[in-house]
């Protein structure tokens, strides 16, 4: 009876442990999200993105990688610049968003309030807080894995171009005088309605830095042919 009796104490304290350590984590991760939300109103980085499609009986999984450089600052303004293997750019001022390709030497110009919605660019630079981005989400927390905190995002609309989303924060040392931490985003994976994956890793990430007032405005470029939809 005795070695019952410890048997079933020991399971307890193993699974209420394990269920405090689960709760923590959930709530070191949201904070940390939260926390960027709030605390980092502007950045800039370099980014790799791979791009996985998936797998199918007829073909195996193909991969394209492409990389750039990224700023933004809220709310809604941002500028994805790839550099390779196409020199591509994506610029929002907050009103319209251009979509540049200079190989096909065109631009197409569209309402932003059109062409974001529930997307990843929408999470990193439109929510100011938790709050505004679980109107648009539904967000569940994931294991820490690879150094960093997860929180997954679902879109809750579900006709949308994008299933989910997944957001990987680190810590970083926060400006003086706070000598603290700050999170900072580090990894977004994004999967869409075709089963595509697309991984963005960001390198040498910047936070709140004060852009010049023409950062977010795209200058068409002589000659080049600007389409309106």
């Amino acid at each position: 009876m005795k070695q019952m009796l410890r048997s079933l104490l020991l399971s307890m304290s193993c699974f209420l442990i394990s269920n405090l350590a689960q709760a923590q984590n959930s709530a070191n991760a949201l904070e940390s999200l939260s926390q960027f939300l709030k605390q980092v109103q502007s950045g800039r980085a370099q980014f790799t993105q791979v791009v996985t499609s998936p797998v199918r009986a007829d073909q195996p999984s193909r991969r394209k990688t492409s990389s750039g450089s990224f700023e933004f600052q809220r709310p809604l303004q941002f500028h994805f610049a790839y550099q390779k293997p196409f020199v591509q750019s994506m610029v929002s001022d907050g009103q319209s968003l251009w979509l540049y390709d200079a190989d096909l030497n065109q631009v197409t110009v569209r309402k932003q309030s059109q062409s974001l919605g529930q997307t990843p660019v929408a999470l990193i630079s439109a929510n100011a807080d938790l709050k505004s981005l679980q109107a648009e989400f539904n967000l569940q927390v994931e294991p820490d894995a690879e150094g960093l905190k997860w929180v997954r995002a679902t879109p809750k609309q579900t006709d949308g171009a994008v299933q989910l989303i997944r957001v990987g924060l680190k810590s970083v040392p926060s400006a003086p005088p706070s000598n603290g931490v700050i999170p900072v985003l580090s990894v977004l994976e994004i999967v869409d309605g075709l089963g595509q994956t697309s991984r963005l890793s960001f390198q040498n990430f910047e936070i709140n830095i004060k852009f010049p007032p023409d950062t977010f405005q795209f200058k068409t470029p002589a000659g080049v042919q600007v389409i309106r939809p």
